[in-house]
């Protein structure tokens, strides 16, 4: 689900959390850790349901208004295409979903109103009336009119965010990655099925956030002395906490992940700094870090298995 960047930032904010946090117990910083991305996985199944709901609601609307004593041409025989939507006619017979959504106990219950409003609005849009009335009745005009839901709709809706703020503080943090999640899903949507994406991409994904996280805490008192040493002796507390983390993660991953590559490592990191850290983060991660995996590899302290993986 999450690819090795994303994972590494998890792990950034995790560590992050524990540096702020009085409770200084790794075991528990584990657990947060690993709670941190199932939420993730959560509001994933808790978004592909919003759809869902959207049909249940314009079934019970259709079914309404054929209850009229004079309903109109058009409330006798409305048009289905909407509910019929075949992508979510699979997704609502995916077991991997249902059981997801069953076991984290997730519904829109508590949002009707809101579900209303985003219904109603969806309805005047021409897209939706093109959508309906489009001769092209096939998979593909399906999912394209579900991604034109979720980026049009979903994704600037800010009653939508502070609703799912109220529901999980994670939730907030997660919501434009998740959305990116479903789009990649729908688009990969066949005429017989539609596959969720596993929780992780790799079976050793767990493995490496966990150690990742470890090593840097366990070796933190270590990688800040390396780290003062090639900062021209500015006080580490005047670098900024998230420069200082990233070169932490960074060491650790040069030092005791083995089949990763060091230019791997080090490109990832100054990347993430271009997102989560100050606007000279990129150049000042990448000259620090330089100096530092330069020395360690004379010291071999950086052991790489694998041909070409010292680079």
């Amino acid at each position: 689900m999450l690819n090795r960047r994303q994972l590494r930032v998890k792990v950034m904010q995790s560590l992050y959390a524990f540096t702020q946090s009085e409770n200084h117990s790794l075991e528990n910083g584990e657990k947060e850790l690993l709670f941190s991305i199932q939420k993730i996985y959560e509001l994933y199944h808790f978004l592909l349901l919003l759809p869902l709901e959207l049909i249940h609601l314009h079934q019970q609307q259709v079914d309404n208004a054929k209850q009229k004593y004079f309903p109109t041409e058009e409330e006798k025989n409305p048009n289905p295409r909407f509910i019929n939507n075949r992508v979510l006619k699979l997704l609502k017979n995916n077991g991997d979903f249902n059981i997801g959504v069953s076991k984290k106990k997730l519904n829109w219950i508590e949002e009707t109103d809101w579900l209303n409003k985003i219904f109603s609005d969806i309805k005047k849009d021409q897209e939706f009336k093109k959508y309906v009335y489009d001769s092209s009745d096939n998979i593909e005009s399906d999912k394209d009119f579900l991604n034109y839901i979720y980026i049009n709709y979903v994704a600037p809706n800010e009653q939508l965010q502070e609703i799912l703020e109220e529901k999980s503080i994670f939730w907030a943090d997660d919501f434009e990655l998740v959305l990116s999640l479903i789009v990649k899903t729908i688009k990969a949507c066949k005429d017989e099925e539609i596959n969720l994406l596993p929780l992780y991409n790799d079976p050793d994904d767990r493995d490496f956030i966990l150690e990742l996280y470890r090593k840097t805490i366990i070796y933190n008192q270590e990688y800040e002395e390396i780290i003062s040493k090639k900062t021209n002796n500015w006080e580490v507390d005047r670098i900024a906490i998230m420069d200082i983390l990233l070169m932490k993660m960074a060491i650790a991953e040069a030092i005791h992940f083995p089949s990763i590559p060091v230019k791997v490592t080090l490109n990832e990191y100054i990347d993430i700094s271009k997102e989560y850290s100050t606007p000279k983060s990129k150049t000042f991660i990448n000259g620090i870090l330089d100096k530092i995996v330069g020395e360690l590899k004379t010291e071999n302290k950086i052991q790489k298995s694998g041909r070409g993986l010292m680079e």
